[in-house]
């Protein structure tokens, strides 16, 4: 494998109407059998996908990489979350169960968990292959199939994942791959024989997709943008808070949907705070991410550099400061200089109404804004249509409590930030999408209750 920025590394065709149903079709008949099977015989068999990725480990992270353009160090920590996914819905695949309820009279009911049917997983370009993982393993672990659609930004490293599932024992065409865009997308979610659609993306999409669901009545899981916000008080562990800061921001080039990029500052700390930052972000390596020290690779793709180049260059009209980065970068290496490669940008003087303060840039930018209450930071930390995940820093455990109480958000951090344990469900509140992925709350988008009432005595009739 080699980096070739700017280059074509292969091409696929875009499946149409009739490939679309072709899938659907195959998946259908895979989940005939798959759901007739014990939660015991799925989890040896989703275990022993996650052996196999497991095993092939670099093999599938260079993929992802020349994929996706993230670090391979990064790319390694995605597949590994991709298998501890498989392994920890293996476990919950045997134990999943309904409950029996005693009736007067010896009577009884009871209800029954079953599967939906064929889903349909759409996933985004910052993540292809963990996210594929995370719709997947619940889905299959609840008896399910799914036809899953990557970005077509990213459509390589999934057809990897649909080889190794087959190569683990699923039934043929339990998990199908089709590529294309919005017509592919629209394709899947108006077939009827889609019981659930799960979407990870952008917000405009993410209302498309649940407009076309409704037609069918189908239920949604959407997971969709944020503009999280990061609150550092004065009493925190300084340098554990820088830390977690890089990490709100600068992950995947910036490109994660959590992402913490609004950082909200005590003023008495904001001066040495920001200083360490920006410290710390000139040091973050940029370049070959195939390279071991390599801490940050390329944006996705041209038009994707211009829009966050577009951002900062908007701040500074709005009278952000640039305190660091935001420039263009070209490797020494001859063969990437037509890679989609920036500094990481950290944004000082800024205000809420700024664009880059209330829009999702998806990019490594982070803005700045000092506070001086802990009442008015969680006002303006809710000040925003997003509620993906928010953080906190401080010593003081209660304030910290207190504080991600009070955030309108889906997953927040005490202390630490985008860390994902696959065992914690994940999702967001108002714009950011609801439906939850990873956790056993998955479980309950991914599976349907039938209740069953059983009379043991004689019907009363009010006839």
């Amino acid at each position: 494998f080699k980096m070739c920025p700017g280059r074509v590394i292969s091409k696929l065709l875009c499946s149409g109407e009739k490939e679309v149903d072709l899938a659907v079709q195959s998946a259908k008949a895979a989940f005939k059998i798959w759901s007739q099977m014990s939660g015991m015989e799925r989890s040896r068999v989703l275990l022993e996908a996650a052996r196999i990725i497991r095993e092939q480990r670099e093999e599938i992270a260079t993929l992802e990489t020349i994929n996706n353009g993230k670090s391979i160090f990064e790319a390694r920590v995605d597949i590994d979350i991709s298998w501890q996914c498989l392994e920890y819905y293996a476990g919950l695949a045997g134990s999943l169960a309904g409950e029996h309820i005693q009736l007067p009279g010896g009577s009884f009911g009871y209800t029954r968990r079953e599967p939906l049917g064929v889903c349909v997983g759409i996933g985004a370009w910052n993540y292809p292959f963990q996210i594929a993982c995370w719709k997947a393993a619940p889905a299959l672990a609840c008896g399910n199939a799914m036809v899953f659609k990557p970005s077509p930004f990213t459509p390589i490293s999934v057809v990897r994942l649909a080889e190794i599932f087959t190569e683990a024992g699923v039934p043929k065409g339990l998990f199908n791959v089709v590529q294309g865009g919005v017509a592919t997308g629209q394709f899947l979610c108006h077939h009827p024989d889609v019981a659930k659609i799960s979407f990870t993306g952008s917000v405009p999409t993410g209302i498309k997709i649940m407009e076309m669901a409704a037609k069918g009545i189908k239920p949604v899981t959407l997971e969709l943008g944020g503009k999280s916000p990061l609150i550092i008080f004065s009493d925190c562990a300084l340098e554990n808070a820088v830390n977690g800061a890089l990490m709100a921001n600068f992950l995947t080039q910036g490109e994660v949907c959590c992402n913490g990029t609004r950082v909200f500052v005590e003023r008495k700390i904001l001066d040495v705070f920001t200083k360490e930052v920006v410290k710390r972000t000139q040091k973050i390596k940029v370049g070959d991410p195939l390279l071991e020290d390599t801490r940050m690779g390329a944006l996705i793709n041209r038009p994707h550099l211009d829009r966050v180049q577009g951002f900062i260059k908007q701040a500074k009209e709005q009278g952000a400061v640039v305190l660091c980065g935001g420039d263009l970068y070209v490797p020494d290496d001859p063969k990437l200089k037509n890679g989609y490669y920036m500094r990481p940008c950290v944004l000082g003087n800024c205000t809420d109404d700024m664009t880059c303060v209330k829009e999702e840039i998806f990019g490594p930018v982070m803005s700045i804004l000092p506070f001086d209450t802990e009442e008015e930071v969680v006002e303006r930390a809710n000040n925003t249509k997003f509620g993906l995940a928010g953080g906190v820093f401080t010593r003081d455990i209660q304030k910290a409590h207190r504080v991600v109480a009070a955030l309108k958000a889906g997953m927040c951090f005490i202390n630490n930030y985008n860390v994902s344990p696959v065992e914690l469900p994940f999702g967001g509140y108002k714009a950011s999408g609801f439906g939850r992925e990873n956790g056993r709350a998955a479980i309950e988008y991914y599976s349907q209750l039938k209740t069953v009432c059983v009379e043991m005595g004689d019907v009363e009739s009010v006839f």
